[in-house]
């Protein structure tokens, strides 16, 4: 019996995470976290065999969580579960260690085969879709200038041109405002623009934002 955990805010994502799975393979859930905080703690008491963790927790990015549960649990398999579109956030996912990267609409159809994939054969799940954007980058002469930003960069990138004021930004990233403003001076630096305006712009042409 595969053991599982699952780290998502919402509690109806939760429970159908749960129905997913039992409905095609045995596995027990050994534990639930819908917070950062919890994931440790939850981690700490038992390893499972995978952690299905959602990209968007309260406490701290995304990319950070997965990077600091990697540091910890090298051999931990993680699998990704995001609303956010593969091209955003997927190649960056699988750079920092994650087996797999999902949509959250499309797990019924996926989710089961993305464990069996991971757990049994023990190997990275990569769907047509972020299979293509890895090929893509990899034969990509010319990279985007997007992807000459550090993975921080890139968030607080995504943050701003989704509408979030610095404030709400320091917050979440549980950094100072004044640290945001120096990461967005570099971001406009790298992006070769000079306004807020012009790097929503940016991303909504290179589909970074919807």
């Amino acid at each position: 019996m595969i053991k599982i955990a699952i780290a998502d805010d919402h509690p109806l994502m939760l429970e159908g995470v749960k129905n997913v799975l039992s409905r095609e393979m045995e596995a027990h859930v050994t534990g639930e976290a819908n917070n950062c905080n919890q994931v440790f703690e939850m981690l700490n008491a038992e390893l499972p065999d995978i952690l299905i963790l959602d990209f968007t927790m309260p406490g701290k990015s995304g990319l950070d969580m997965l990077k600091d549960i990697k540091n910890l649990y090298p051999e931990l398999p993680i699998l990704i579960l995001s609303i956010h579109p593969p091209e955003r956030f997927a190649v960056r996912c699988i750079k920092s260690g994650a087996d797999g990267y999902l949509c959250k609409s499309v797990i019924s159809d996926e989710l089961n085969k993305a464990v069996r994939q991971i757990i049994k054969e023990n190997r990275k799940y990569i769907s047509p879709e972020v299979g293509e954007l890895l090929a893509l980058k990899a034969c990509s002469k010319d990279d985007c200038l997007h992807e000459l930003l550090s993975d921080r960069e890139f968030e607080i990138l995504c943050m701003i041109a989704g509408g979030m004021s610095v404030q709400k930004i320091a917050k979440k990233l549980s950094l100072s405002t004044n640290t945001i403003h120096t990461y967005r001076y570099r971001i406009k630096d790298k992006l070769e623009v000079s306004s807020n305006v012009d790097m929503a712009k940016y991303a909504f042409q290179h589909g970074l934002i919807n």
